[in-house]
């Protein structure tokens, strides 16, 4: 459901929000750091997930500052996420429940879209001739069952067109920190054409290192998308774990979620 605060502080977005397609008058959107909260310890500062073990009330309190900023008729609508690769059409109704899904689509007005993250890749999508967006939560697993090509799918069938899709990739794991095992990176090569290239052996025995974004962009592009049209912020999560909330960072341990976001202005 939307979360509400009676604190009647003020959050500035600018200040903390990296938005790689500028300021558009046509959206609400950006991919928000870990600065300007009110969370402390492992969820310092602006954690705005319930569900990680922060307390309930420093979470309202951020959530408080993201809306005071934004129209009173914004609606967030967000979701359960479940590392697969499926992408609703979201609307009012669905942002009254959390709804299993690691993406969603719109074409509504008002309804802010937001996905969790801290290492995985939030993906953002616009066509601005047919005003539909996208928001996407790319983890490791979503990656190899290729949701940002689900996303895209998602978008064409709320009436956008392939060719006019412009795509921002957050802040996210970058290739030079996310290390797996043999058997992550073996399935990468069974299961993600052309990944290959995209993984290189690391300093440690039966370790790569993989380039996640460097797949999704790959991904993107056999989905239809311009490779002009795609953006990439280019910050990896756990070298600037001081800016961002990251998982691998604190070795695993519990963290806060950073929230990346878009939507269509009335």
């Amino acid at each position: 459901m939307p979360i509400t605060d009676n604190s009647g502080r003020r959050f500035a977005p600018a200040a903390d929000v990296i938005k790689p397609w500028g300021d558009d008058p046509a959206l609400f959107y950006g991919f928000l750091g870990r600065s300007g909260g009110v969370s402390r310890g492992a969820f310092a500062t602006l954690n705005l997930s319930p569900l990680v073990g922060d307390h309930q009330a420093d979470v309202q309190t951020n959530w408080g500052r993201l809306l005071s900023g934004l129209p009173p008729h914004i609606v967030v609508s967000r979701l359960n996420q479940v590392h697969q690769n499926l992408v609703i059409t979201g609307n009012r109704d669905t942002a009254r429940e959390l709804v299993e899904a690691d993406g969603q689509v719109t074409a509504e007005p008002g309804l802010l879209l937001g996905i969790f993250t801290a290492d995985c890749v939030p993906i953002l999508l616009h066509d601005p001739r047919s005003n539909v967006v996208g928001a996407l939560h790319a983890g490791w697993r979503g990656v190899v069952s290729n949701i940002a090509s689900a996303g895209i799918a998602a978008m064409l069938q709320s009436g956008a067109q392939a060719r006019r899709v412009r795509a921002a990739l957050g802040p996210a794991i970058g290739p030079c920190c996310f290390e797996v095992g043999d058997e992550v990176s073996d399935r990468f090569r069974r299961e993600v054409v052309d990944s290959g290239s995209y993984i290189h052996p690391a300093d440690k025995p039966a370790k790569s290192m993989i380039d996640l974004k460097g797949i999704i962009q790959a991904q993107l592009g056999r989905a239809g998308i311009e490779p002009g049209h795609i953006a990439d912020v280019g910050l990896c999560t756990k070298c600037n774990s001081h800016r961002f909330f990251s998982r691998r960072a604190v070795g695993g341990r519990a963290s806060g979620l950073q929230l990346s976001y878009i939507g269509l202005r009335s």
